[in-house]
Formats: structure tokens, sequence, C-alpha cells
């Protein structure tokens, strides 16, 4: 049986770097090998590609503080425009064909629908969201409006560009959110540049720090309930993982705690629910899923009141899959092995695929 070819792409000119590294580790090791073969694209910071070796391309795999990506020198181009052939090494001509492009470039130019957008220009399959889906759920000012417009719960919020800060008055935004705040960049994940603030000067550093991430701030009530996730998988269809909650000995869900402690959080799943809590928090990921134009996979975050009412917090639709993420735990825990669950993914993206080829992109066509 002929394999099919993943184009595995990760690392990234972004912040959640590491964490791609991390994730494209697990997916090297956790792939069906009877029924895929990888070609591994790194991202170096600088934004440079590379053809990465699948068993040599990390140095200090181990070590999430230092890993970093094995630099190989082999730089790729790509030719759009193409059905084949779109990828070339300099001085090598075309590489093999691929049959599906699995991206895990968290963060900036990776999960805010840049390389979607290339990927679809290239007429590759691909996983996980397209382009709308993928911005819309990267800006989580407009990700949140949408929600609360379509009348599902978020947090009490406001944004702030960067040629308005001069104009934010701390007071007025203490008189509408009250305080302990959360201050964070509108297009960062993985808690990169998230501040909680409790008085007038660390309200000051949090937008600095915010600030120097993104050129949109978001700034939200703090949300007192339980820190509950579910995993979506699907394209029309779409459906909900059991749920599962992380447990913090550290203030918040900082990204050191999510990557780097050892002791800082530790995830239950399943989450001790009832079972009205439970299929809530599902309608609700299910239902942002759909909102905001999500497709293959994402993970929804919600906090859960004492009062049990569903507050979405944000959107992952590249979520991290590293040894200690909660998407493929998640669904692990529902009945679906990692192995499996990339196999599933990638059919997706496929199917998806067949769908946009049978649009018509001319009015002649009959």
């Amino acid at each position: 049986m002929t394999k099919t070819r993943i184009g595995l792409i990760f690392g990234g000119k972004s912040a959640e770097h590491e964490v791609s590294l991390q994730s494209a580790k697990n997916i090297v090791d956790a792939l069906d090998k009877t029924r895929f073969e990888v070609t591994m694209i790194g991202i170096d910071k600088q934004g440079q590609w590379h053809l990465n070796d699948a068993s040599n391309f990390l140095l200090d795999a181990d070590d999430p503080s230092r890993i970093a990506l094995r630099e190989s020198n082999r730089d790729l181009a790509v030719m759009p425009g193409r059905s084949h052939d779109q990828w070339l090494e300099a001085g090598q001509g075309a590489l093999a064909q691929l049959d599906v492009v699995f991206p895990i470039v968290h963060g900036t130019l990776g999960e805010d629908g840049s390389l979607q957008g290339l990927l679809r220009i290239l007429d590759l399959p691909q996983v996980g969201s397209g382009v709308l889906g993928s911005a819309i759920c990267m800006d989580k000012d407009v990700a949140k409006r949408l929600l609360r417009d379509a009348g599902l719960q978020v947090a009490p919020f406001v944004s702030v560009t960067r040629t308005r800060r001069a104009s934010l008055d701390f007071d007025a935004v203490v008189d509408q959110l009250g305080l302990p705040l959360f201050v964070k960049p509108a297009s960062q994940g993985s808690s990169v540049g998230v501040s909680k603030v409790v008085d007038r000067s660390g309200f000051e550093r949090a937008l600095d720090e915010a600030f120097s991430f993104d050129h949109k701030v978001l700034i939200e009530q703090a949300i007192e309930g339980r820190e509950i996730e579910c995993a979506v998988l699907g394209n029309d269809a779409p459906r909900a993982s059991l749920c599962g909650e992380i447990l913090l000995s550290d203030e918040f869900y900082s990204y050191d705690t999510k990557y780097i402690s050892e002791s800082g959080a530790r995830l239950s799943i399943p989450a001790e629910l009832t079972d009205a809590q439970s299929e809530a928090i599902q309608a609700v990921a299910l239902e942002t899923f759909a909102l905001l134009e999500c497709q293959g996979m994402a993970r929804v975050d919600v906090f859960l009141t004492e009062d049990d009412r569903v507050v979405v917090n944000e959107v992952n639709t590249l979520p991290g899959f590293t040894r200690i993420s909660m998407y493929p735990k998640l669904w692990e825990a529902s009945g679906l092995s990692y192995s499996d669950l990339l196999t599933t993914l990638i059919e997706l993206a496929r199917e998806r695929h067949t769908q946009d080829l049978a649009l018509k992109s001319s009015r002649s066509e009959h």
C-alpha cells in the first residue's frame, strides 16, 4: 500500500516556537508508520524554512526549557499556482509530492490564518481550520465579540489599540470590570504576555508586556470558576470529547505553568462534573466551534461558575500536541488514541479539500 506523505510544518517566527517543536516531536512519534511517511519542514525563529530529518531535527529534545530546532541549511521554496511539485529544495529541485500538510506552528504566522492562506493558494489539503476560522480565533477581541453577539457568555472585557493607549483610564476600566483584571495580547496563545493585575502600577506593567507582543490588547474581568477544557473534532458534523479540568497550584495558567513547571498545574481527565454540567459544556463547545468557523479541530476553554454558568474563555484552533497537552489527552480519555486522532485529522483535511475542489472557480464552468 502506498503511504500518504505528510508535510509537517513546525517551529515558526513566534513566541510559541518551542511549544511547536514539542508538538512536532510528539506527532512524529505517534503517526501510524504503516500508513504515513513524514516530510519535516522546520521554520526557524528568523522565519527561514528548512527541510529537516525526522530522526534528528531537535536539540535538547527532552528539555522543554532548552529545546531548539536543529537547522539543516536545506532551504525550501514554494511555487504557487501549481497543482503538484509545489515545494522546491534549493539546488535540488522538487520534493516528493505532499498529500496532506499538518501545520503545527502555534501562534503568530501559523495559527492566525497566514500559513493557512499560503497552503490554500498551494492547493494542498491541510489539517485544522482554514483562513477565516484561524484568524477569528487568534484574535480574542473579535472572537469574543462574535460569541457575545450570538448570546454565548464571555468574560466582560475592553480592548485597546496601541494608538489609543494614552486615552485609557485605569479608574474607568476598574469601574467597568473590577479587580483583579487580566491583561493579554489580543493575538497570542499559550498565555504569552498575559498578566494578572491587582493595582494601577501592575496595570501599566501589564500593558507594557502585552503591547510588546501585539498592537491590540484585551483587558478582561477575572472570572471566578473552574477552568474546564473540551476538545472538538470534525468538519460538518463535529463531536465533543469528555471534559478536562486544570487544577492550578500557580496563580494562573501561565506559559511556564503550561509547558515548563512540573508542579504548577495538574490535569483532571475526565473532570469531576455532573452529567448535566458535562453536557452543557460540550454543547457550548460545539456551538462555539461552529460560530467561529472552525474546522478539523479546536480546543474550547471555558470557566464553569458556582451557579453553573459556562463562560467561554478562548478557542485554540491548533492546540498543543506536547506530551502534557490537553487536546490529545481528552481524546485518549474519550476512546481515541493519539495515533488514531492524528489519522482522523488527516482524513478530515482530505475530506474538506475534496469539498473545496468541487466548488466552481469560474462562471463558465458547468
